[in-house]
């Protein structure tokens, strides 16, 4: 399967506002003199008496025992995230042997095109959710919670069946500008992206209830898994020639599996409290922050198949293949960036929640420094033994070692960054993060279709890494600016610097 985007995550300072139904747009978190919080009176369905919000400053003991609790829960992320990226890799390396260059080209686009419509039908849903549901939780705001959950649910499956039967329609009646094997492959997709949705949407609803492993099993190992098992079993057993066709079936299959255990485990995680809660709709709160999520949300995934896609629409479909494997081996040097933000986003969500930003600070320095570490570890190997593992996808794949070589470059310099844009969504600062990401977006198209003219599948990954250190860069810049974030490393070797002067002083 193809490497995930970027793990939209967001952060920021402090949340936007959330309103409780009755309360005629008063914020629910109201900064008081003293920098507490207080709760505005609200109707029945909504809290019986204002909870407590602790704000009180924490000691050092306690700030330790959250920076643990997130390498803990980062740690556990990164090894399913490997599991998943390693079954991921033997799962492409036998479709590509099994169906050749043009097929697994053909694959590549064709699950590039999924991935962008299946992401934008979340219509950011899977990211927003960890941001509103911890929060009501947190301040027992049941009715709101649940109400959110209900009308995200049911406006992603309507979204994506939408845009299934559209796209199908859309197909059917252009089939013949495409390929058989294309349009056949295309249908098949259209099919297979309402599964998609429902396991990314229920994945982040998961998230939301802090059940880390049952959120992301399903999606890195049990499709992925279910897949190389459906190619392996069909490629011993049938004798004739299986392509892109083929492989979208058991990918349709795979996510229905997906999907479902996805719904089990939101049910099993299910709090109590939510069961007996009235739903509760604020449209007017939620909506702001979601269009810059579903913003975000879209163009991320498009980032990250910019190339893909404009090759395969330029008639390069073998190309499109080759970057595509290339794009997968470099995202593993993301995967620890990954996994710190699959455990950082609710936490985010409650220190900005709580205005606590020294502990703010600190967590995101903790996360920029396990995400550097894990990329470095992985970028050397990749870069050393990047030929031999190419040979493995077989004849036709020679020329993707120079593009994985510049993909690992950029993404590495964009994991040193940090989890930054899970910083900006998850405190608030969405409409900042879409803005930073379109102009991003759009210096990735233009650079692409520049250097796919000038110098094919090579230019394309020139221009791609460009982008992701140019967006890092620009992120840098405004978390500093705006939030009074030092970046991570940075702010840790500061810190350590004092900490030295501090003890060497008499």
């Amino acid at each position: 399967m193809q490497g995930r985007p970027g793990s939209i995550a967001t952060e920021a300072l402090p949340v936007a506002p959330l309103r409780a139904p009755g309360t005629s747009g008063i914020s629910i978190f109201r900064h008081g003199v003293n920098g507490e919080f207080d709760l505005p009176p609200v109707e029945s369905q909504a809290i019986s008496s204002p909870p407590t919000v602790d704000v009180k400053p924490k000691t050092a003991s306690e700030t330790h025992g959250l920076t643990r609790r997130l390498s803990h829960a980062s740690l556990w992320a990164f090894f399913i995230y490997m599991a998943g990226a390693a079954l991921t890799f033997v799962t492409q390396i036998a479709i590509a042997r099994t169906v050749g260059p043009a097929s697994y080209g053909i694959y590549a686009y064709v699950f590039a095109w999924i991935a962008l419509l299946s992401y934008g039908s979340t219509l950011g849903f899977h990211v927003a959710v960890m941001r509103f549901v911890p929060t009501y939780l947190a301040t027992k705001q049941f009715p709101m919670a649940r109400g959110f959950i209900l009308f995200g649910a049911k406006a992603c499956i309507a979204a994506a069946l939408l845009i299934a039967i559209v796209g199908a329609f859309i197909v059917t009646e252009e089939a013949h500008e495409f390929s058989p094997e294309l349009a056949g492959s295309l249908l098949v997709g259209m099919a297979t992206l309402p599964l998609v949705t429902v396991y990314l949407t229920g994945a982040g609803l998961v998230r939301a209830f802090e059940a880390l492993i049952s959120a992301l099993l399903p999606e890195r190992i049990v499709r992925d898994g279910l897949v190389l098992a459906l190619v392996c079993t069909a490629a011993s057993l049938t004798s004739w020639r299986l392509d892109a066709v083929d492989v979208m079936w058991m990918l349709l299959i795979a996510s229905a599996v997906a999907a479902g255990i996805t719904a089990f485990a939101g049910w099993r995680h299910w709090p109590t409290d939510l069961s007996s809660a009235k739903p509760a709709y604020v449209f007017r709160d939620w909506w702001p922050s979601l269009l810059p999520i579903v913003i975000m949300v879209f163009i991320d995934t498009l980032m990250n198949r910019t190339a893909v896609m404009l090759l395969g629409w330029n008639g390069y479909v073998k190309d499109a293949g080759i970057f595509s494997a290339a794009a997968n081996m470099a995202m593993l040097v993301a995967l620890p960036r990954v996994a710190v933000s699959s455990a950082f986003a609710p936490t985010i969500a409650r220190l900005s929640a709580r205005n606590d930003l020294p502990r703010l600070q600190t967590v995101f320095a903790k996360a920029t420094i396990l995400s550097c570490a894990g990329g470095l570890t992985l970028a050397f190997p990749l870069l050393i033994f990047t030929e031999t593992i190419f040979h493995l996808f077989g004849s036709g794949f020679a020329s993707g070692v120079e593009v994985t070589r510049i993909l690992v470059v950029g993404q590495l310099i964009a994991v040193a960054a940090g989890p930054q844009q899970q910083l900006l969504t998850m405190a608030g600062h969405e409409r900042a993060a879409a803005t930073l990401m379109s102009v991003s977006a759009i210096i990735n198209i233009l650079g692409c279709i520049g250097g796919i003219a000038l110098d094919g599948v090579e230019g394309a990954a020139i221009s791609t890494s460009a982008m992701l250190i140019f967006w890092s860069v620009a992120q840098a810049v405004y978390v500093y600016s705006r939030l009074g974030i030092v970046p991570g490393a940075a702010w840790t070797l500061k810190e350590r610097a004092r900490f030295g002067r501090n003890s060497s002083a008499p």
